[in-house]
């Protein structure tokens, strides 16, 4: 399956190439071929309150547990656009449905959703306006050739990619004003309309660490619990240079909230308390302890964001820091999701990666 896997997504190799220019990636609203868009920014590591921004869009309804939401479509799944736009303090309206033909404009260099949320550009620089009685902002985005690579099929069938960039603006929330200078992640994805694809969790984490340097860490389920993807990318803008480390990543969830109940029926557990791990053979190691803040906001895909407390350890150097940023989605059954210590040891005797325990 690993064999296949890496055949089909040459995302590995790519991020083991030295940078390219962005000028090279693909970025584009959908078409005849790629139905499925996505775009985003991610900003972690902010001041309180804010403590993250983020902007994510999907348009069109992919056919994937973890991806689609569909009490968001009004029309048809190819026809809905959804739109969340969140801070870390208490919102109600970070989640926007469209319907692409009558709300939506796309052209070269421009995506924009009703008049409420606008991004304008080409590469390097970006303009991303929201105008909202909640949650407003005027941001000026500068990406670098830093970039990542979580997914590059074959067939050009589809493609995910982030660039680390800077960002600079202000975000008003609840007619409070802020002024914002960070490093970030604009994020961008193309798909066919796959008739269906069995992916059904995903956790994404975002930590803005000193020395202009990010970390990434990522892990894809599908519905029978096995690992699709694990890993880690450690990204130095002083350096120019990004790390992608994609075996023994560990993901563990350590304690969890009560279960919650999605607008689309789905049961989840969102976590309390995680944790990362990494080591190589040559005594690498990278670590990460979270803590989240319990801003849980739903309108990622089939899931939710957040925020969390965190410590970092990198091989000797140890950092912490309050506003990492969390994307959490489990559409697993709840056999998986609520797995006992027995059934847990026997599903590392299988695979040793030690997932998640309800207490």
């Amino acid at each position: 399956m690993q064999f296949l896997q890496d055949f089909l997504d040459r995302s590995k190799q790519l991020n083991q190439t030295p940078t390219v220019s962005s000028k090279h990636l693909a970025y584009h609203g959908p078409t005849s071929r790629y139905k499925i868009i996505h775009q985003g920014l991610i900003i972690p590591g902010l001041p309180a309150p804010l403590h993250y921004l983020n902007f994510l869009s999907i348009i069109g309804q992919p056919n994937a547990p973890m991806l689609a939401n569909p009490s968001a479509i009004q029309t048809t799944a190819l026809d809905t656009a959804t739109v969340i736009c969140s801070s870390s303090p208490h919102m109600v309206g970070q989640l926007q449905s469209y319907s692409i033909q009558q709300d939506c404009k796309f052209s070269s260099g421009m995506f924009q959703f009703l008049d409420r949320e606008k991004l304008t550009g080409h590469f390097p620089h970006f303009q991303l306006q929201r105008s909202d009685a909640e949650l407003s902002f005027d941001l000026s985005i500068h990406t670098t050739d830093l970039v990542s690579h979580f997914t590059q099929m074959r067939f050009s069938l589809a493609d995910h990619w982030s660039l680390m960039c800077h960002c600079q603006g202000t975000v008003t929330y609840k007619d409070q004003k802020y002024t914002i200078e960070s490093l970030g992640s604009f994020e961008y994805a193309r798909s066919f309309n796959f008739p269906y694809l069995p992916l059904a969790f995903f956790s994404y984490q975002m930590i803005n660490l000193s020395n202009n340097r990010q970390l990434l860490l990522a892990q894809i389920r599908n519905s029978l619990n096995q690992i699709v993807q694990s890993r880690i990318y450690l990204r130095d803008l002083n350096r120019m240079q990004t790390w992608l480390f994609d075996q023994k990543v560990y993901f563990k969830v350590h304690r969890v909230y009560p279960s919650v109940k999605t607008p689309n029926g789905q049961k989840m557990y969102l976590p309390r308390e995680f944790e990362w791990c990494y080591e190589d053979d040559r005594g690498n190691q990278i670590w990460v302890q979270g803590q989240s803040r319990g801003d849980f906001k739903f309108g990622m895909a089939a899931g939710y964001v957040g925020s969390f407390h965190y410590q970092v350890k990198i091989n000797e150097q140890t950092e912490k820091g309050d506003s990492g940023y969390i994307e959490y989605v489990d559409c697993r059954p709840l056999r998986f999701q609520e797995k006992d210590k027995a059934e847990k040891l026997l599903a590392n005797l299988a695979n040793p990666v030690p997932f998640l325990i309800k207490k």
